[in-house]
């Protein structure tokens, strides 16, 4: 598997609560970024990113420190429910393209979209976070 940096937009953006129980010592880098054509909704208490041509999430780039990754990763993917391949899942784990805000440059990361049935929910009874920003929301 590569080992991708992550997209994170929710509770684990710095100042969110999983931010130090789950990345604290664990990277390298935290940068901020945005995922183009994805929307926000709120779950309650978390954030659901889904598809959606035009929009943006606000989130940033997290690079693991080597050592660091295949922990995190596992850990990562508990903190989101998600199971390769299972139709339980709340969230799946995708590639995608970032685009970095320091300076516009597009990277490949590990993205937590909301899962198939999840996001038709969403879309039908969802509470959409104008602007794509989670800490933005209050």
């Amino acid at each position: 598997m590569t080992s991708l940096p992550f997209f994170v937009y929710g509770t684990l953006r710095p100042g969110e609560p999983n931010h130090d129980l789950f990345l604290r010592g664990r990277t390298d880098s935290e940068e901020r970024a945005r995922l183009h054509d994805a929307a926000l909704y709120d779950g309650p208490g978390y954030p659901y990113a889904v598809e959606a041509p035009g929009s943006v999430v606000v989130g940033e780039l997290v690079t693991a420190r080597p050592e660091a990754y295949p922990q995190l990763l596992m850990a990562l993917d508990r903190l989101e429910d998600y199971a390769p391949g299972d139709p339980r899942n709340l969230y799946e784990r995708v590639e995608r393209r970032v685009t970095r805000d320091a300076d516009g440059t597009a990277v490949r990361a590990w993205v937590y979209l909301a899962a198939p049935s999840v996001t038709a929910r969403l879309r039908t009874h969802g509470e959409l976070i104008e602007g794509g920003d989670w800490p933005g929301r209050r």
